[in-house]
């Protein structure tokens, strides 16, 4: 029987990483539709509240009821703002695997929230869900998102050559693909320290709408 993640939330000291929610539309439209995202990940391009809604209501749902995947919104937690996303995708319950990847908007950049994020989701992963192996995936010239891989002590195991699709912009503007290395990261449970202080997990979480 396929396995599946649970519908929960998890609270460090600055962030609270709950489920998307459609009051998540406006901020994740505008968060999708910045050039960073659009360079290093395969959202649509433009990135339209359709596109938004779809992800929360349908694409995030069918992910957690297949036991692929986890999509959690990373909010902080005074002021519940949208900071960013964090995926699970291609879950192997019999290996006890899954490969995580994160999106910061750029309102939130330069504070640590991808790290944070990413740190307390892999001490849940391996704690309470007892998975064995966290991968990470970043385009070669992608160094934010490889330094966060290294800052939650992630060990680079080698390069898959050109096997990675990212957006380039040219002069006029337009946006065209290229072809680029993916350098693969692992974490594994002996990879981390304890923490100092444990991460708070809850199954009832308040919704959106609710915290304002």
């Amino acid at each position: 029987m396929t396995s599946t993640f649970p519908n929960i939330s998890i609270s460090t000291e600055r962030l609270v990483l709950r489920p998307l929610d459609e009051d998540d539309v406006p901020a994740l439209t505008e968060m999708a539709g910045d050039e960073q995202v659009t360079a290093w990940t395969s959202v649509p391009h433009p990135f339209t509240e359709a596109d938004a809604l779809h992800w929360i209501t349908d694409h995030a749902p069918a992910e957690r009821a297949a036991g692929r995947g986890l999509n959690l919104a990373i909010t902080e937690f005074l002021t519940q703002r949208l900071v960013g996303v964090l995926q699970l995708t291609k879950t192997n319950w019999h290996v006890r695997s899954t490969e995580m990847s994160y999106i910061i908007a750029p309102w939130a950049r330069g504070e640590g929230y991808a790290s944070e994020a990413a740190l307390a989701t892999a001490q849940w992963l391996f704690t309470a869900q007892h998975l064995e192996r966290i991968e990470l995936r970043t385009a070669a010239d992608n160094t934010a998102s490889q330094q966060v891989a290294q800052k939650i002590g992630c060990i680079s195991e080698g390069v898959l050559r050109n096997a990675s699709i990212v957006r380039v912009r040219a002069e006029s503007g337009t946006w065209t693909e290229a072809r680029t290395d993916y350098i693969i990261w692992s974490l594994l449970p002996e990879d981390l320290d304890t923490p100092d202080t444990p991460l708070t997990e809850t199954g009832d979480y308040p919704s959106y709408a609710d915290w304002n």
